[in-house]
């Protein structure tokens, strides 16, 4: 890709739509064998095509209800603590600890972090107060490992673990 040396490209076709679509159905549910998509929480985007090799980051912006907005202290807490179903059956895929916060003002990097537990982890950094939102924190995550291939591998882990599908 010439146009890619140097440069950064400020459309990438219907990434934005599917950035915003595609979490609902995940925090969704199944009703009639449909996906039924949830209603929130309101997600907006805007992507980038960056010259990098293997890696999505986000600037995430977020705003808690009314009298729930936690402190800096529990929400690095509870991303330290997080355990997903992955975690607690032990996948194969699942990396150990799924969310890793980075103290460090310059993390996460794509060329340092997006590896991270076979590149199966995701890495969080820079959280702090915003002056529209309550917070604002950067994420990364690998866009193949994780995000595609190996996203792919871990979901069919998990259906084998629930009895969904048979391995054979």
């Amino acid at each position: 890709w010439p146009e890619m040396v140097d440069n950064c490209i400020p459309y990438i076709g219907g990434e934005e739509e599917k950035s915003e679509r595609e979490p609902l159905k995940l925090w969704g549910r199944v009703e009639g064998g449909r996906i039924v998509a949830a209603a929130g929480p309101a997600i907006t985007a805007q992507c980038f095509r960056v010259a990098c090799q293997d890696g999505h980051m986000a600037a995430v912006f977020v705003k808690f209800r009314e009298g729930g907005k936690p402190s800096i202290q529990q929400i690095k807490a509870d991303w330290a603590a997080f355990r997903g179903p992955a975690q607690d059956l032990a996948l194969p895929s699942a990396p150990k600890q799924f969310l890793h916060y980075f103290e460090e003002p310059d993390r996460p990097q794509t060329r340092l972090d997006r590896d991270l537990e076979g590149g199966m982890a995701i890495s969080l950094g820079r959280l702090r107060e915003d002056t529209q939102y309550d917070y604002k924190f950067v994420g990364l995550s690998h866009n193949t490992l994780r995000g595609a291939a190996g996203g792919a591998v871990l979901l069919a882990e998990l259906l084998c673990a629930k009895g969904w599908i048979e391995a054979k």
